[in-house]
């Protein structure tokens, strides 16, 4: 709330209304976290499928209500306007992956308890089968920092799924191959990913990611400009509410910039070790919980999480491409905030519903 604060009043010289709508998403966050807490995992195991379908048709709808003026300006057409509320569903999309996902993977676990080569690879392409839908409408949303997030949280499903290290192994190589194969090709083959369609305007982002000062002055004015910020910061920085540097969007995606540039590497270094303390305490849930479904619930929202924070860090000091992926918890964003928060009311319902208020047995059958 400080950051907001100071990113949209003291520093942009707008009104106080984006902080206290920030506050509201808080209190909105804080609700829906008291609500699941009443949420057992027969109630969410049911629940699953209709919350699947409820994203799915959220993204479809999303594709033709998208708000014009917002799409104008970002290049994604992903939010909802409501009045002067805007709501992005695939924020919402993400955690309702999350449940059914887990319940897939569980749901085929029971079903053959004696793995092979042969059921994993089954296991591999319901995921994969129940992901892709998702994908390609946050795809045609041009959505960029989603799409990668869903694919970091499915990888982390995946990987702790039990599917076989024969199939995970070559399976991540390829990934990783590809990777290379690409950032190869942007450098010395352009016109190879032209001809594959790729856009003059993603050959500019990366120009300006592997070189902030040396690209075109338009394409690395944001990255250069926070990282002049956060440099500038210094041990203990600047005092709120000052900036001696622009940065488009700093209240959102690039907010870290601002707490480096006005909390110096003390603050920005306090907040990564409360999101290593947050981080630690998701992967703790991770190992300890006895049921399955719950299991992979939580590697997902833990996944999430940490992609969001390493890849929103990352960009912010030019250790990563921009995405437009906000910081979580900090970020100005109501529908992120919320979802958040709600990924947060799963993890501490599922630790309620087992120390809290009863222990649910690792072979409950749903």
């Amino acid at each position: 709330m400080i950051a907001v604060y100071s990113t949209t009043v003291l520093i942009n010289g707008g009104s106080i209304q984006a902080t206290i709508m920030h506050f509201i998403w808080y209190v909105l966050g804080g609700f829906a976290i008291v609500l699941l807490l009443q949420f057992d995992a027969k109630k969410l195991w049911r629940l699953s499928l209709v919350a699947y379908i409820v994203g799915l048709l959220l993204l479809i709808a999303i594709l033709f209500l998208y708000d014009r003026q917002l799409a104008a300006v970002s290049g994604a057409r992903s939010w909802f306007r409501l009045g002067s509320f805007s709501f992005q569903p695939s924020e919402i999309a993400k955690i309702s992956l999350i449940i059914f996902l887990s319940r897939v993977v569980t749901q085929h676990n029971t079903t053959y308890r004696r793995r092979n080569v042969k059921t994993d690879w089954q296991l591999l392409v319901k995921i994969v089968a129940w992901t892709l839908p998702y994908l390609a409408l946050v795809v045609l949303q041009n959505d960029l920092g989603t799409t990668l997030v869903i694919m970091a949280i499915v990888l982390g499903i995946v990987i702790t799924s039990g599917i076989s290290a024969k199939i995970l192994v070559p399976m991540i190589s390829g990934v990783f191959l590809l990777g290379a194969l690409l950032i190869y090709l942007t450098v010395n083959h352009r016109d190879i990913l032209v001809f594959l369609g790729f856009k003059q305007y993603q050959f500019a982002r990366i120009d300006a990611w592997l070189d902030p000062f040396g690209a075109g002055y338009q394409n690395s004015y944001q990255l250069r400009n926070a990282i002049v910020a956060i440099a500038t910061g210094g041990t203990f920085g600047k005092g709120i509410g000052v900036s001696e540097v622009h940065i488009p969007v700093r209240e959102s995606d690039m907010i870290f910039s601002t707490i480096a540039e006005n909390f110096g590497f003390i603050g920005s270094f306090a907040v990564i070790i409360v999101y290593f303390v947050l981080v630690y305490q998701l992967i703790r849930v991770c190992f300890t919980t006895k049921n399955e479904f719950y299991t992979y619930m939580s590697v997902g929202i833990t996944s999430m999480i940490v992609f969001h924070v390493f890849e929103n860090i990352g960009m912010n000091v030019g250790l990563l491409p921009l995405t437009g992926i906000p910081l979580p918890f900090i970020s100005q964003g109501g529908t992120a905030l919320v979802a958040n928060l709600i990924a947060i009311g799963l993890i501490l319902s599922m630790q309620y519903q087992i120390y809290g208020k009863k222990r649910v047995d690792e072979n409950e059958h749903f």
